[in-house]
Formats: C-alpha cells, structure tokens, sequence
C-alpha cells in the first residue's frame, strides 16, 4: 500500500473516531458520490446529504458517549492515485455493540493539491454486526 495513502487513511479513521463533522469535511471531496443500500431501499447523494449524514452519527455518538469500532477489511489500489478500502463500522455503547452495522466501499482519490479526499462511497446499511463479524473478519 503507498505509504501516504496508509497515513492519509489512519488520518481519515482517527477523524472518524473522533467524530469531527470539521475535520471529516476536509476530508470528503465537493464531488462525492454515494450510493447506499438500507433494507433494500437504494439512496444515491453528494456531498452536502454526506455531511448531514455524519453530522447525525456523530451527533448519536456523543449524546450515547458511543465509540467507534472501525475494522479496515480490505485495501485495493485501483490506479496509481486511487485507493478502495472496505471498512466496517458499528458503535459501541456502555461497553455493549450495537446489533448492526455498515459496510463502506470507500474509494480515495489524490487531488490536483496532491491530498487524499474520499470521492466515491458504496454503503451497505444495518446489516446483522454478528455475520459480518464472523464472515468477514475470520
């Protein structure tokens, strides 16, 4: 994995851990594109529907004082300055996980500024924390 990718990426999971909505925009390119998946349901947004999106969990997690259980599954380079990583994210309250959990297929893209930003999101919504566990992270 390049080497600024993998500090860019620690960056991008402490932030997330952090839950700082600030820190997160700096971090999201104005063009994303997502496309989420929730019991079926498809959601495609941008860039302003992303940050209300983060603003409400991490708004959830401080009113709970949750922690954030990130586990990276995967990275994929897809181009010389393009990166997939697949992450799995749940929130931990008063010690316990929550039953569900979210699938990321997050792709990172170098900008003409030579800075790492998220672009491209494919989510996977509320799937059971139990069978992505024990399926993905054997």
């Amino acid at each position: 994995m390049h080497n600024s990718f993998s500090m860019f990426l620690d960056t991008y999971l402490d932030v997330w851990r952090d839950s700082s909505l600030t820190d997160m925009k700096n971090l999201i390119s104005q063009d994303y594109e997502a496309r989420e998946i929730t019991g079926g349901d498809i959601v495609d947004f941008g860039y302003e529907e992303s940050l209300n999106g983060w603003e409400q969990g991490f708004k959830f997690a401080k009113e709970n004082n949750a922690q954030w259980n990130i586990k990276v599954i995967s990275i994929l380079p897809l181009r010389e300055s393009e990166t997939m990583a697949i992450l799995s994210a749940t929130l931990i309250i008063q010690g316990k996980s929550l039953e569900t959990a979210n699938l990321f297929f997050q792709t990172f893209k170098k900008n003409s500024m030579n800075d790492w930003k998220l672009v491209r999101s494919y989510i996977e919504a509320g799937i059971p924390y139990v069978s992505t566990n024990s399926v993905l992270f054997n």
